[in-house]
């Protein structure tokens, strides 16, 4: 990880989550260091949605522990988790469309730290013009890429320390997801930590400062970003030749 005099701010250890009786994860360790991008790579029912909204407190462990901020976090509810300082912004934007861009902002205010809405609304503002300009319009008539970056706006309204995005860049022109992953290098370097769901390997992973490989709901492969991308095995993983052991590069 990129810190090793600081706890980690999210520590997860020994996971077990799914739902109702499908079990989807199985024995999931992972950190997120304070200011660290943690990318979660995998194919497609790998686990990784599953993972955030276990973090989140959707999904609901049946096994192992989350460790948030020095405060173990498993089970809680999501309403519980935001007001600690732990935004999720889910695959599918899930934003409003019948509210305005501004009344999506005022729904998702959390009011968890000192700052007003207006600052936060402005905060956001700075960093998508484009949601000033379309302030008073409705969610609906916005592009896919001006969802998104509604969608993480929504997310940066609770004031998060760790900010989770979940497929942030699918379905969006080329252009547009370079413009987003812009957005969450400078989240990051604000002070913000972010754990990315993401199915653009390249781009995470030139984005991230560590990386897991996830496939059949476990851990196969962890390291540093640099590390992962050089690996052999990670287009392995995605052509479904899994490797039993977990690997730490």
């Amino acid at each position: 990880m990129t810190s090793t005099t600081s706890a980690p701010l999210l520590k997860i250890a020994g996971l077990s989550s799914g739902y109702g009786r499908v079990s989807v994860l199985e024995g999931v360790d992972l950190e997120v260091d304070p200011r660290e991008i943690v990318v979660v790579l995998g194919p497609n029912g790998a686990g990784k949605t599953t993972l955030l909204n276990s973090i989140s407190g959707v999904a609901r462990p049946s096994a192992g522990s989350i460790r948030f901020a020095g405060r173990d976090i498993t089970g809680w509810k999501p309403e519980q988790v935001v007001r600690l300082g732990l935004a999720h912004c889910p695959e599918g934007r899930q934003i409003f469309h019948r509210l305005t861009v501004e009344e999506n902002l005022v729904a998702a205010h959390v009011g968890r730290g000192g700052k007003t809405f207006e600052t936060l609304r402005d905060e956001v503002f700075d960093l998508f013009p484009i949601l000033k300009e379309r302030r008073n319009g409705l969610a609906s008539r916005m592009s896919g890429g001006q969802q998104q970056m509604l969608a993480i706006g929504r997310a940066l309204m609770a004031e998060p320390v760790l900010l989770m995005l979940d497929e942030p860049s699918l379905g969006l022109a080329p252009k547009v997801v370079h413009q987003i992953f812009r957005i969450i290098l400078d989240l990051s370097k604000s002070g913000i930590s972010v754990l990315l769901v993401e199915q653009n390997v390249q781009l995470a992973l030139e984005c991230g400062d560590y990386a897991y490989l996830f496939n059949t709901g476990c851990v196969r492969l962890h390291g540093p970003a640099t590390d992962i991308a050089a690996h052999s095995a990670l287009s392995e993983h995605y052509l479904g030749s899994v490797a039993e052991d977990v690997v730490h590069v």
